[in-house]
């Protein structure tokens, strides 16, 4: 029988989880939006992010392999990506080993209020559109470059940062990308207006993450109340019981493939596991580590 190895951990949530043990990165916070700077001295690091707000990653040094799907998107030193909010995405950070390894970057974390408040400001109109613009890796500019190189020494003291002045270096930098990237000023548009989803590729694609029955919504373009009613005319249940009994299901699979209990609990999205444990029980009649062994035995 084939054993998986590979050891999974929590999904972390960021840009909440980026800054307590053991990330321990330094960051910048204001209602609306938050940087966070990440520096690694490691050959390599690998894990799933779940983002809470949209997230402007910029690397500095090194290289971070970005999966989302079947997307995969690789920053190399003075490139950035822009993604949107509610996704679970992979990553696999390399340091530049002619640098001690070394690994840098920062990562801009954006409501959607503050987004509107920049259109409003900057007086830009949404252009409707019937498809997501695509995300493509981006080449940092000397404009923008010059303004990430001014963000640094904020980093050194931030308690001494007034919240104003980092309110319009934020607006700053989103002046600088309406003003020189036409695609990221898209994305930035496509933010405010959703494009309607296929309801079962976003499920099926988002059903093992954090994400909240509003995040979910929110992908599929549909307030919460239509994206229930469409979910239900679709599934004849709940989207709610539909996760609950997809996760369960796909967690005996992985049980049956030899994945230890912690790896299957995290590979699956479940926040603890305690709470995947009572769940599985409740379900199949016994605990996660007994159920395995009857089922490969069978």
């Amino acid at each position: 029988m084939l054993k998986l190895s590979m050891e999974k951990t929590k999904a972390i949530k960021v840009p909440a989880d980026m800054t307590c043990s053991p990330h321990f990165n330094r960051d910048l916070k204001l209602n609306g939006l938050s940087i966070v700077e990440s520096c690694t001295q490691t050959s390599r690091k690998q894990g799933t992010m779940f983002l809470q707000n949209h997230m402007l990653l910029v690397v500095m040094e090194g290289t971070n392999k970005i999966t989302y799907c079947n997307n995969e998107f690789v920053v190399n030193k003075n490139e950035m990506v822009f993604l949107k909010k509610a996704i679970q995405i992979g990553y696999d950070k390399t340091g530049n080993p002619e640098k001690g390894n070394v690994y840098e970057s920062m990562m801009f974390f954006l409501k959607d209020e503050f987004l509107i408040e920049f259109m409003k400001m900057a007086n830009i109109q949404s252009v409707e559109t019937d498809e997501m613009v695509k995300v493509v890796v981006k080449p940092v500019k000397p404009l923008l470059q010059k303004f990430f190189d001014s963000v640094v020494p904020y980093f050194e003291n931030p308690e001494a940062i007034d919240g104003n002045l980092l309110k319009l270096k934020m607006m700053e930098l989103l002046y600088d990308l309406a003003s020189t990237d036409k695609n990221l000023l898209q994305q930035l548009l496509q933010l405010k207006q959703q494009v309607y989803g296929d309801i079962p590729t976003i499920v099926m694609e988002h059903y093992a993450t954090p994400a909240t029955l509003t995040e979910l919504a929110y992908l599929s373009g549909r307030s919460l109340s239509s994206f229930k009613r469409d979910f239900h005319a679709i599934y004849k249940t709940t989207p709610a019981l539909w996760i609950r009994e997809k996760r369960l299901t796909k967690a005996a699979e992985l049980l049956r493939a030899d994945m230890a209990v912690k790896d299957v609990c995290y590979s699956l999205g479940f926040e603890s596991v305690a709470h995947f444990s009572r769940l599985y029980k409740s379900h199949y009649g016994c605990s996660p580590s007994a159920h395995k062994t009857e089922l490969q035995s069978a």
